[in-house]
């Protein structure tokens, strides 16, 4: 139900609770029993994404609070650069080059697949630079997730892995990823990538 442009937003086990006003176990039952689509936290707490909510809420014929209706309207931000690597030497070594290359964007950094869902949620990035094996979260279904309607304005992800295999890269890039990189990183390469995403995705020639 992911729609053009939508803003990522994730509710815990009781925000959903409260919304469908039921106490916190009937959502955790609802998610053990595969009727509500949730992942878990590093820290095993279940995080619900918004369309995955909203299809719930819809299906049983339940009232859509406002809130959820607005994400329809949010759009990306095309000036924001999410880096997501659990490496925090290569994490910070992307962050400066990115900001020397890129000095009016705003380069925000996620070591987990939980922090990247609260980042991109709070400020749903354009471009989205992610390692694909994350402690928290598998790259993979995070990307379907992100990339799942396949159109033009849904963030641009650049998939990376220390693992130059070329299964992996063909699997990502039908997950939806829009390049894939193995490490060590070709920085100028990745530089010139992204320049290419933003004149597919903006119609910026960089």
């Amino acid at each position: 139900m992911a729609k053009n442009g939508k803003k990522v937003r994730i509710f815990s086990a009781l925000e959903v609770a409260n919304i469908c006003g039921v106490v916190n176990q009937t959502t955790i039952n609802w998610i053990k029993n595969g009727h509500l689509k949730a992942f878990i936290t590093p820290g095993g707490q279940y995080r619900v994404y918004a369309d995955d909510l909203i299809d719930f809420l819809s299906s049983r014929g339940m009232r859509i609070p406002e809130e959820l209706e607005k994400l329809d309207d949010e759009k990306l931000a095309w000036n924001i650069i999410l880096v997501v690597d659990d490496d925090e030497d290569i994490n910070d070594l992307l962050k400066r080059y990115l900001l020397k290359k890129f000095p009016d964007y705003t380069v925000l950094q996620a070591y987990d697949g939980f922090e990247a869902g609260k980042l991109i949620s709070e400020h749903t990035p354009g471009i989205i630079i992610l390692d694909i094996n994350l402690p928290g979260i598998d790259g993979h279904k995070l990307c379907q997730k992100l990339k799942e309607n396949g159109n033009a304005q849904s963030p641009a992800i650049i998939a990376i892995t220390g693992l130059n295999d070329p299964i992996e890269e063909q699997e990502i890039i039908r997950n939806g990823a829009d390049a894939f990189f193995a490490k060590p990183l070709d920085l100028e390469q990745l530089k010139h990538k992204i320049l290419d995403l933003l004149n597919k995705y903006r119609g910026e020639d960089g």
